[in-house]
């Protein structure tokens, strides 16, 4: 199915992707995941949603999409498999005796409030259910949308069970339109910082990845930025090209750096063991080396400056509970 033609799911112009993108049933029957790298903070995360519509060049995801028979590149932002199902099959797995609470990443690989989600809603369907169940949720987005969902992440924050991260990579808003299209300009991540943390949600900022020779001599004033809006934590990703992404991040470079591109090679290599990426879980995510140490030198003076505390916020499963069945549902 295409969901672009059903004439009763009209998309706002200022929310429609350019070029057109499908939307195709994901027939999946599970929903939670499970990871076990060492450096990624959380064991479990539910994507509603394969590919994303923001189109982000950089996106560590991109090369999923080729399990799938799509490419990285244009395919990853224009062929959104959409899980429908995600609410119930939810539902179904942590009503089981067999689910150990504890805390479910949303966004662990693409964006859970990208563009169609205003439309679908299945983000906020999976947060109605953890609401219901009282299990803690982490939400990274770029998205301002994440505030339509404010009362049920204000009452989850209630028994400190909901913390929300939001991602900026600039403060440049024709940056951030050129190398990540479709999301929420910079000015409003920071009103969604805002609106978070006064609704008492814990509000943390990404500055995440931060490019070499682009984007990292911005940390001090999006740290800044971000602790005024009412950030409570900060961290931090560089740039990772795995697969595919390499050869489009080299593109997007002829097209919009042309003359920083070896400079920005350049350090990629320095950061990354002389290669365009280095998966090892030690260094994949801050990379090593003299510029490695460089960065993690200036964000950690940037972050002391501007009063934010580490990533991590501990979210606790006490308050989880299997409400009990009502009798139509048992008959």
């Amino acid at each position: 199915m295409r969901y672009e033609d059903d004439p009763d799911l009209e998309i706002d112009p200022e929310d429609s992707p350019r070029p057109a993108t499908m939307f195709l049933r994901d027939p999946t029957r599970t929903i939670i995941a499970r990871n076990d790298s060492p450096d990624v903070p959380f064991e479990t995360s539910v994507n509603p949603y394969r590919g994303c519509e923001h189109g982000c060049i950089y996106c560590f995801a991109r090369p999923s999409h080729e399990y799938l028979g799509f490419s990285a590149g244009l395919d990853f932002e224009t062929k959104i498999l959409v899980k429908e199902e995600a609410p119930r099959l939810l539902r179904e797995e942590i009503s089981s005796a067999k689910w150990k609470p504890q805390v479910i990443a949303m966004s662990g690989v693409t964006d859970c409030y990208q563009p169609i989600e205003k439309k679908l809603r299945l983000t906020r369907g999976c947060l109605e259910v953890l609401a219901e169940f009282r299990n803690p949720v982490v939400i990274i987005t770029k998205n301002h949308l994440v505030t339509r969902d404010v009362d049920l992440l204000a009452g989850l924050a209630a028994v400190n069970a909901a913390a929300v991260f939001i991602s900026v990579t600039t403060l440049d808003s024709e940056l951030a339109r050129r190398m990540e299209p479709r999301t929420s300009s910079p000015e409003m991540r920071l009103e969604a910082v805002r609106t978070l943390s006064a609704a008492g949600i814990p509000t943390g900022v990404l500055v995440a990845p931060i490019i070499p020779a682009i984007t990292d001599h911005e940390i001090p004033r999006i740290l800044k930025a971000a602790a005024e809006a009412g950030a409570v934590s900060a961290s931090y990703t560089i740039l990772r090209l795995p697969y595919a992404v390499a050869p489009l991040f080299e593109k997007w470079l002829d097209e919009h750096f042309p003359e920083k591109k070896d400079r920005v090679i350049s350090r990629i290599h320095q950061l990354r063991d002389g290669k365009m990426n280095d998966p090892r879980f030690s260094s994949r995510l801050r990379g090593e080396g003299i510029f490695s140490e460089q960065i993690k030198s200036l964000f950690t003076i940037a972050k002391r400056r501007a009063g934010l505390q580490d990533r991590s916020m501990e979210l606790s499963v006490d308050s989880f509970r299997r409400p009990a069945r009502s009798q139509m549902e048992l008959f």
